[in-house]
């Protein structure tokens, strides 16, 4: 029994709000004794509320919550509460109503800030929650030498930011407050690595330091580094095990190491407790398709549309499904949405993409070269990329690799003879030869792995060996130790994606094709598959495709043909320098021969001729690529001379491949 009189009342009201920490249901029990005492007093039910939502019971918090907001319409603690509530439930349009109230009636509330910013991403906004993800820093700074920094990061001014916070943790190296929003910082500008050393450090000092743990596992996951950030998750879920966000990047990172089918199963306990999220029906597609349950795939895209008709990305999975044709509604619907003006440019882009898939199913050339055009030139605005440092960079690697050089290292690296490297142009016929591969008893598919270009990275960096260092020249000061580790660290990094734990596995990552002197002198028994196609079909088609990452090269017709000369140029260096090391293998050529090709193929790996190669599309295995339908059927003739419905719109390409390059008889068979 709790007595009227109001110290007393105020002593049991602030027991009760310590319990909401530690024990949920002692604290809504107190609660509660204190309403049979003082009937609706809001203190007292805004306790409940918060105490129902604590213990797991989203809608019985609800119940008390509303109309205490009602009530109390300038409570920015009950609104704030409510949203929480209603995000729980997955109303997000009503949750994102009660939080902007509850934050406009006072701004510092952190949680309810990261709340709207997580509402807003899964939305396809990303450049509101990324206004509230910085609001939520502001507000969670108490300290006064840091207000500055937080503003100015808020206001996007992150040169200033950058000074004030490296001035301050200059004089307090050990403040992690700071360290994190450094790394916020550092997040904007892309230095991806710089953030995870600041943040590995600030969890060192603090390692219970939750919002710095969960910053760094979504810097990892950036990085493509799914298995170092699944621990960091599993640590934070082991003290929020229904956070969604947690598990959302769960099943992300596990999509990143090949687990896909327990990436399934959290996606699909996540949208049966938040079926109103378009990004995680988009999500949950891409782990379907990569999978192979392409109508299940289908079904997760729809559901996305549904909910969110001008996500753009929908309708681009869809057509690079390359499988499904749309519908005269689904065109029409693009062709709205890009008449929509205030529609995103990333948004915008997809639907030119898509638009451009349906039209040249249908066979309207002219417009779906227009809207690939499109899409291209909104992409490339968007990437940076030279042509000139890219044939520069050729040129050194050529200049530093010679036949004397690597012969004066022969003999070191790791002898470990598992990676098969698939390298090459995108959409050149790698997947093709992966699932070839993939469907012998001895070796296992992966995916295009980061592991090599991270190396190469790491070599690279200015310091790393010696002052100034550059790469690929920092290779020249390698010796024989430093070769081995680095093969073999090259083996442990990738021994997660091994799930079948066969002799060989292929790394199909085409860029590798920059590293080919790394590859050699760390891992020297390593195979080497250069997959090569027409130089029209071959630019053409990555010309047309939007890839997830990377490939800044293939958004201009110029700068593409001049890659695929670059590309021919520096194999045929390697062909020179190392004879007979790489297996050069013609997409024309397997589509007119596949036994003799398979067969040559196999031999080069050192492998016996297995009949499953031949009948490759019945392997279930995920593919992540843009061929993943593809490589499920059976080899094809019709893609073979598909660039030619758009040569009076490929003159550029042409130009910059020159005659002896984009005649129709230059495959390259050296």
């Amino acid at each position: 029994m709790v007595d009227t009189p109001t110290g007393t009342l105020n002593d049991a009201l602030d027991r009760a709000a310590k319990l909401l920490l530690t024990n949920p249901p002692l604290a809504e029990r107190q609660a509660e004794e204190i309403l049979r005492v003082v009937p609706n007093d809001p203190r007292a039910v805004l306790v409940v509320g918060m105490a129902r939502r604590r213990r797991g019971d989203p809608a019985g918090a609800r119940a008390v919550l509303e109309p205490l907001a009602r009530a109390q319409p300038r409570s920015a603690q009950t609104h704030h509460e409510l949203g929480m509530v209603l995000a729980a439930l997955g109303q997000e349009a009503a949750a994102l109503e009660s939080l902007r109230r509850a934050v406009a009636l006072k701004r510092q509330l952190p949680e309810a800030w990261r709340t709207i910013g997580d509402l807003l991403t899964a939305r396809g906004d990303p450049a509101g929650a990324d206004a509230a993800y910085a609001q939520q820093i502001r507000a969670s700074v108490t300290d006064p030498r840091l207000m500055a920094a937080a503003d100015a990061l808020c206001d996007d001014r992150l040169a200033v930011a950058e000074h004030l916070l490296r001035e301050h943790l200059k004089a307090h190296p050990t403040d992690v407050a700071a360290m994190r929003l450094l790394a916020e910082t550092g997040t904007r500008l892309g230095r991806y690595g710089d953030v995870e050393l600041l943040l590995t450090r600030a969890l060192e000092l603090a390692p219970s330091f939750a919002a710095a743990r969960y910053n760094l596992a979504i810097v990892l996951y950036r990085q493509q580094k799914g298995a170092e950030a699944l621990p960091h998750l599993e640590t934070l879920l082991a003290e929020e095990p229904n956070e969604p966000n947690y598990r959302n990047l769960t099943a992300a990172c596990l999509g990143l190491v090949g687990e896909y089918e327990r990436a399934i199963e959290i996606y699909e306990t996540l949208l049966a407790e938040f079926p109103g999220q378009p990004k995680i029906w988009l999500s949950f597609g891409h782990a379907l398709r990569t999978a192979g349950r392409r109508d299940q795939a289908v079904a997760a895209y729809a559901r996305c549309l549904e909910q969110a008709p001008a996500m753009g990305e929908t309708y681009w999975s869809l057509a690079n499904l390359k499988t499904v044709p749309f519908t005269p509604e689904q065109e029409g619907a693009m062709r709205r949405q890009l008449g929509d003006a205030a529609l995103s440019a990333e948004d915008r882009l997809h639907f030119h993409y898509a638009l451009g898939k349906a039209l040249e199913d249908r066979g309207d050339y002219a417009e779906s070269f227009h809207h690939y055009a499109e899409g291209a030139r909104l992409r490339r605005a968007e990437r940076l990329y030279d042509a000139a440092e890219n044939s520069a960079q050729v040129l050194r690697s050529k200049a530093l690799f010679t036949e004397a050089f690597f012969a004066e290292r022969a003999g070191g690296g790791s002898s470990a003879p598992d990676p098969i490297f698939v390298v090459g142009l995108p959409r050149s016929g790698s997947t093709l030869i992966e699932q070839i591969l993939a469907s012998h008893s001895a070796v296992e598919g992966t995916m295009e792995l980061p592991d090599i270009a991270a190396l190469a990275r790491r070599l690279g960096k200015p310091g790393a060996r010696v002052e100034g260092a550059r790469y690929p020249e920092a290779l020249a000061d390698l010796d024989d130790a430093a070769r081995k580790a680095l093969g073999e660290e090259y083996i442990e990094r990738t021994r997660i994606h091994r799930k079948k734990r066969r002799p060989l596995f292929i790394d199909k990552m085409p860029n590798n094709l920059h590293h080919l002197g790394l590859i050699q002198l760390i891992l020297p028994n390593a195979r080497i598959i250069d997959a090569r196609r027409a130089a029209m079909a071959s630019c053409f088609s990555a010309f047309k495709q939007l890839f997830a990452r990377g490939h800044a090269f293939s958004y201009d017709l110029t700068d593409l043909g001049l890659y695929y000369r670059d590309y021919v140029a520096l194999m045929d260096h390697f062909d020179g320098v190392l004879p007979g090391r790489i297996c050069r293998v013609i997409y024309e050529d397997m589509v007119e021969d596949t036994e003799g090709q398979v067969r040559r193929l196999l031999d080069y790996c050192g492998l016996p001729f297995e009949a499953a190669c031949l009948r490759f599309h019945e392997n279930d295995r995920p593919v992540r690529t843009a061929s993943s339908e593809q490589v499920r059927r059976p080899i094809f003739r019709e893609g073979l001379e598909q660039w030619r419905r758009y040569e009076p719109w490929l003159g550029r390409l042409a130009e910059a491949l020159g005659p002896e390059l984009a005649g129709p008889a230059a495959h390259h068979r050296s």
